[in-house]
């Protein structure tokens, strides 16, 4: 039980070091107009061509009100560009203005170096060993998300 207990500690603590971290490395300067979680919609929105809000909306698990919220700021603070679908009016398109390219492009190169500095203490074989057990982590977490209903309840539990 008292290894649970470690585990458990470690993982709240990388969570929220890293999350620390990266907002005091990332939310500086040009960036200081956005919170971490706008950063994180920046990246979610990305480079490419302009993808519909509800697919972003998807792919952080957010509401499109909460979205929607965020959206707003990156629009006024000139990050996004929200414009509708010629095709289908009823689609909001998202896509990143020159100032949001730059902050992905500053959120990208954080993770960049945080990850080779955590990674230089490792050797080839530890490496293996931490990709291996991280990955079986990410996918019990992927499982249990997915078995979470949207009120909160264990689906497996009921």
């Amino acid at each position: 039980m008292e290894l649970d207990k470690v585990l458990n500690t470690l993982l709240v603590k990388l969570f929220r070091d890293i999350m620390h971290i990266e907002e005091e490395a990332l939310i500086t300067g040009e960036f200081e107009d956005i919170t971490i979680n706008d950063m994180h919609v920046i990246e979610a929105i990305g480079r490419g061509e302009p993808r519909p809000s509800s697919v972003i909306a998807k792919k952080l698990s957010v509401t499109m009100g909460t979205l929607t919220k965020s959206i707003d700021r990156l629009t006024r603070n000139q990050y996004v560009l929200r414009e509708r679908s010629d095709e289908d009016k009823r689609l909001v398109l998202l896509s990143l203005t020159e100032k949001g390219i730059r902050a992905d492009e500053h959120h990208q190169k954080f993770h960049e170096e945080m990850v080779k500095a955590a990674m230089a203490q490792f050797d080839e074989q530890e490496t293996r060993i931490l990709l291996e057990s991280l990955g079986g982590l990410a996918d019990y977490f992927s499982e249990h998300r997915k078995n979470v209903t949207s009120d909160g309840k264990d689906n497996q539990s009921e």
